[in-house]
């Protein structure tokens, strides 16, 4: 069965660059039929769609990050890696990976794999 989890950093400090891993198991993400995607929740907020990718390298972002966010895939570890730069604090969420034959996820459905998140602090 497919999985997903989410790793790195609980907290970051404002003006800094936060990385989050994505490694999947039971299934690579060497597919075509497949996107990648980064979805966030902050504190008493809707889910927000950050970006996907496919593994043969295309990327779809959410240009409301304006160009903060990059998405990567790396094939060899089974992983993908969200990157943001400039944190501030309202870049404080509940950060998701999810699989989806969707480029765009803003909803869970059943379809769909998610990982169970990781939360992100940004905080001086």
């Amino acid at each position: 069965q497919v999985q997903l989890q989410e790793s790195g950093p609980g907290l970051v400090r404002p003006s800094q660059t936060l990385s989050l891993r994505c490694t999947v198991s039971g299934e690579s993400i060497g597919s075509q039929y497949h996107y990648w995607s980064w979805i966030r929740q902050p504190p008493g907020k809707d889910l927000e769609w950050m970006g996907s990718i496919h593994w043969s390298g295309s990327t779809y972002d959410n240009p409301s990050f304006k160009s903060r966010t990059s998405i990567s895939v790396d094939m060899s570890k089974n992983q993908f890696t969200l990157t943001l730069r400039s944190v501030t604090p309202k870049d404080t969420a509940v950060y998701y990976c999810a699989r989806s034959t969707r480029k765009i996820v803003t909803i869970k459905i059943s379809d769909d794999v998610w990982g169970q998140g990781t939360q992100v602090t940004v905080s001086a």
